[in-house]
């Protein structure tokens, strides 16, 4: 029996099933960087004036890029930098940091200050193509220009891994400030390439990004896909991406099986709107104004008219069902639904880095 490892939140659990009845692992590419070549792309930081580090994504890949920043400032007698963070994953963030780190919140309300660098990785995004420093502060700083963003969407369905017009939406915002990124593209064994630079120039590690994350794969009947890691699926409207990612790759009338603990909830407002019974989808179609993750419950909609989709969290059932989505309530029930519904002989294809892939 194959011994298959999923990641579930901050832990991994293991997907029980014979050979027999899987079709493909299916896992990220891409050569690591040693951290000699991490050090010297981060040569281009200029690290003589303080710097104010908001880290905007929690996950092994930006802890190292921390750690080896901290160990370049010591050796060349710089100012270690000051690390700000959002509240919700401050905690997660100050676990990874190197000792005698001192970390505080991110509570900024402009991109005027110019001391600002941020520190994201990178991963693929149903509205924009690709999930970058740029669109994080768009959503968060940006929020009247979101609707625009929105507005220039390619029809209802998601379209990660692509150039879009709402992407650039994002770069133009971004060009406003005089702020640095420090972008990270990385797989499920460590860091590919990073950029340094504005915001608005380091997205030009999406093209990387290409080249290592796209499979052909055929279509299948039956996926089972982890993000990959905990920073996301650690609310449900993260974990869409995955889906997203994955979703050319289903065939009609078949069967996606997310596996996201969704430990923070929700995660959108749009979702937990239209759970609630206070938005619906005629509304998100053509709005009047933003509302955060519209775009994921548009799309997921959208993506549920060809194929089902069952969801592995700790969610309420109740907030599944809302969302036509089949509630289980672990891994192993995963697999024996599908068992029960599709045959004993029924093939699996499993996804152990679905936030990173693009298949198709």
């Amino acid at each position: 029996m194959p011994e298959i490892w999923l990641n579930y939140g901050i832990t991994d659990v293991v997907l029980d099933i014979r050979a027999e009845n899987l079709e493909e692992n299916i896992d990220s590419d891409g050569k690591i960087l040693e951290d000699t070549q991490i050090a010297e792309k981060l040569n281009s930081l200029d690290t003589t004036k303080p710097i104010e580090l908001v880290v905007l994504h929690h996950s092994k890949a930006v802890q190292k890029i921390i750690s080896i920043l901290f160990s370049s400032c010591e050796q060349k007698s710089r100012p270690i930098p000051r690390i700000l963070s959002d509240r919700k994953i401050l905690n997660l963030v100050k676990q990874g940091l190197p000792e005698g780190s001192v970390i505080s919140e991110f509570e900024e309300s402009n991109l005027t200050n110019s001391n600002l660098v941020f520190l994201s990785e990178l991963e693929m995004d149903g509205l924009f193509g690709f999930e970058t420093i740029a669109t994080k502060l768009l959503k968060r700083f940006g929020t009247e220009n979101m609707l625009s963003a929105y507005a220039k969407r390619k029809g209802n369905l998601p379209t990660p891994c692509q150039a879009t017009d709402s992407l650039e939406e994002a770069k133009k915002f971004v060009d406003n400030f005089e702020i640095i990124g420090i972008e990270i593209l990385a797989n499920s064994k460590g860091i590919v390439d990073i950029a340094v630079g504005h915001p608005s120039s380091t997205i030009s590690l999406t093209k990387t990004f290409e080249s290592i994350a796209i499979k052909d794969v055929g279509k299948h009947k039956t996926m089972f896909i982890s993000t990959g890691k905990d920073a996301s699926n650690d609310t449900l409207g993260k974990s869409l991406n995955s889906l997203w990612n994955c979703s050319d790759a289903i065939k009609d009338n078949g069967l996606a099986v997310l596996v996201a603990e969704c430990k923070m909830g929700i995660g959108s407002d749009a979702i937990q709107q239209y759970i609630e019974d206070r938005l619906s989808l005629d509304q998100i179609r053509n709005p009047s104004k933003y509302i955060n993750g519209m775009e994921d419950l548009l799309f997921l909609n959208e993506t549920q008219k060809r194929f089902q989709v069952a969801l592995v969290s700790i969610l309420p059932e109740f907030y599944a069902k809302k969302l036509n989505m089949i509630s289980l309530s672990g891994i192993k029930h995963g697999m024996d639904y599908v068992l029960k519904t599709q045959g004993a002989r029924q093939k699996v294809v499993v996804v152990s880095d679905g936030a990173r892939l693009l298949l198709r």
